[in-house]
């Protein structure tokens, strides 16, 4: 049996190195070796933008490269925000199409982080973190997250955002949930653009809560959110937006797919392989 960590995939080297983090954490965590694998994008990394480790691993030469070796059990932990979204529904077809009559395999994910309740809770610690730093008092919030053609996406981020807010009470002014993109899909709005013009949200601080695992051309620094939030800080002189730091890098996450996968391989009774 194989087991690996997969992720939507970058360009961007932070994202790979995170990933590799948390994998490695989640294999001390279980004992068990856990590879990490994206979706798509990450072969193409320059080996000197990785410090000359290997470019990241996707998916399609990983499970080929396993199958090769006997392989027909694999074990995937997803590292997605929700893995019920368009981009897990396409990361599934992706896979199935790897099997054939030559190299059958079962195919087998853990639950997600979404599964386990404690996006909500890392957000939550999240913004408190930001309101520390930043020595703020009583800032309205923004949850955002990238945005897609998927209703069950903006669904769970509504739901976290209402859930951030229960948590933090009085702590903060009123929660709001943004998506950064994907203005063509009704269920996507209000965008971060336009939530940041919003009476309430358009001067002073503001909390803006990523929604995101590992940083990249959208979460991370210098990218799309950010130069959002200062093209609106240009328009609103007097805002002042303050960025928290991501979902995937906070503990838990890697704790609670740890433990994610230790119950489904209980459950699976089944030798390991590295």
């Amino acid at each position: 049996m194989t087991v690996a960590l997969i992720d939507n995939g970058s360009l961007e080297p932070a994202a790979t190195r995170n990933l590799r983090v948390v994998a490695a954490s989640i294999s001390a965590a279980t004992d068990v070796t856990v590879h990490p694998v994206s979706w798509k994008h990450s072969d193409r990394i320059p080996l000197a933008a990785l410090d000359g480790d290997p470019a990241g691993t996707t998916v399609g030469p990983f499970v080929r490269s396993q199958l090769a070796l006997g392989e027909r059990h694999f074990v995937f932990v997803p590292f997605f925000i929700s893995a019920q979204g368009a981009i897990g529904s396409a990361l599934r077809s992706d896979l199935e199409k790897l099997r054939t009559p030559e190299t059958p395999f079962e195919l087998t994910f853990t639950p997600s982080l979404a599964d386990g309740g404690v996006i909500a809770p890392i957000v939550a610690a999240r913004v408190r973190e930001t309101i520390a730093l930043a020595a703020l008092d009583h800032p309205p919030v923004i949850i955002v997250d990238h945005g897609g053609p998927s209703p069950a996406s903006a669904a769970l981020r509504n739901q976290i955002a209402d859930e951030v807010c229960m948590i933090l009470g009085s702590d903060v002014g009123p929660v709001a949930a943004a998506s950064m993109e994907g203005g063509d899909h009704a269920h996507n709005h209000p965008l971060l653009a336009e939530q940041l013009r919003a009476p309430g949200f358009d001067a002073g601080d503001v909390v803006v809560a990523l929604l995101f695992l590992s940083p990249g051309r959208h979460a991370g620094a210098g990218g799309d959110i950010a130069q959002i939030c200062g093209a609106a800080e240009t328009t609103h002189p007097a805002l002042r937006c303050h960025l928290t730091d991501l979902v995937g890098t906070h503990p838990l996450a890697a704790d609670t797919l740890a433990a994610a996968l230790r119950a489904t391989l209980s459950s699976l009774h089944a030798p390991l392989s590295a």
